[in-house]
């Protein structure tokens, strides 16, 4: 009679006490099954077994009862849902966010916590996949798309690229002359008053001093108080010169839905404009909304009970900020105004429903997009 043959998923320990003498002691369970019934595992069906028994236990796992762990366990799977993924995965991903393709650009929606380019600390970026996403789009001999501007890791939305060189250089032409109209939607801490305006504030890099040295972007205003009188001062010659254009869409007590407009491209403008300009941090921006230090977002109390969390969890948090609108000129082959509006991610929309914030009605954003954003 043929003898059971085991395969086991542990390590064999060699015996050491006087009984043993040379045996082999499995430490972890083993799966056996019988040579003449079904012969030995493979690897094949070793590997689908284990998987299926981690399926299993994860299905064991208790749901956590309090709705702040929910809610944390939410917001902790969602900013890394990216950050260890394989190119080709990331690149199928972004392939199904596709909002226009056509023989000059392709725009896709770009998902939150995905830097442009790599950098320090970098594992992948949306640089490293192009090539891939041209080869899933056009075939294996496609050359690599062509970044045409970028966004910050934080910021979602639309986001275009270029199948040839000499067009991504012609898009970034008319984003240097300011000729693409953008809208970004972004929800805010407190309420900006008024409620429709224009920040006019240069902008600067400089080192904050303190037990976390580091850099930020910040405001370097032309005009200052003295004795109760504006004066014009001196313009440093370091800060850029940042104008943004917004407008409340709709607001409570402690939060609103702001439309952005920016009219130049400073780096972080629309964070620093609103936090530091109008006292309305966004959401989630944990950098900029103390100048000071580096630490999570400080929230409302209103807020953080709308929002299902604690303030030892505001962390968490991702930045509320969407690139939600271009506004193309006419490029090449295309006689028109190219006219992209990406949805908002379903973090941003989950927390305008918590929060109380309305959308803009239908005729502002068209049908589809408000039954949508309604559903979330």
């Amino acid at each position: 009679m043929a003898a059971p043959s085991c395969t086991a998923t542990g390590a064999w320990v060699r015996g050491t006490g006087p009984r043993l003498g040379s045996l082999f002691t499995l430490v972890s369970k083993p799966f056996c099954s019988t040579a003449a019934a079904t012969g030995p595992l493979n690897a094949q069906r070793l590997a689908e077994r284990l998987r299926a028994q981690k399926r299993e236990q994860e299905k064991k796992k208790p749901e956590p009862i309090n709705r702040i762990q929910r809610r944390v366990q939410e917001l902790v799977r969602f900013t890394r849902q990216l950050q260890r993924v394989h190119p080709n995965v990331l690149a199928k991903a972004l392939s199904r966010g596709i909002l226009h393709q056509d023989e000059d650009l392709v725009v896709i929606n770009k998902p939150y916590g995905l830097p442009v380019h790599g950098g320090p600390g970098v594992q992948l970026c949306i640089s490293d996949v192009l090539p891939i996403l041209a080869k899933m789009l056009h075939g294996h001999k496609a050359e690599p798309l062509h970044l045409c501007h970028r966004l910050d890791k934080e910021t979602t939305g639309v986001m275009v690229l270029a199948w040839e060189k000499d067009v991504a250089h012609q898009v970034q032409e008319l984003f240097r002359t300011r000729q693409v109209a953008k809208k970004y939607w972004a929800i805010t801490v407190h309420v900006p008053v008024p409620s429709a305006g224009v920040v006019d504030i240069p902008i600067i890099e400089k080192e904050v001093q303190g037990q976390q040295q580091h850099h930020k972007m910040t405001l370097s205003p032309s005009y200052r108080m003295n004795s109760g009188k504006m004066v014009k001062v001196r313009t440093n010659r370091n800060a850029h010169i940042a104008m943004t254009q917004y407008q409340v869409l709709s607001s409570t007590l402690s939060s609103a839905l702001v439309e952005l407009q920016p009219v130049t491209g400073v780096k972080h403008q629309l964070r620093v404009h609103l936090s530091f300009g109008l006292d309305c941090p966004v959401l989630g921006d944990h950098k900029y909304s103390d100048w000071n230090r580096l630490a999570p977002q400080k929230l409302p109390v209103g807020i953080l009970k709308k929002l299902g969390l604690e303030q030892s969890k505001a962390r968490h948090i991702p930045l509320h900020l969407h690139a939600r609108q271009l506004v193309l000129p006419a490029l090449g082959s295309r006689k028109e105004e190219l006219h992209l509006v990406c949805r908002l991610p379903h973090f941003f929309a989950r927390s305008l429903r918590r929060l109380g914030l309305e959308i803009p009605n239908q005729d502002q954003i068209g049908d589809n997009e408000a039954r949508h954003l309604r559903a979330q």
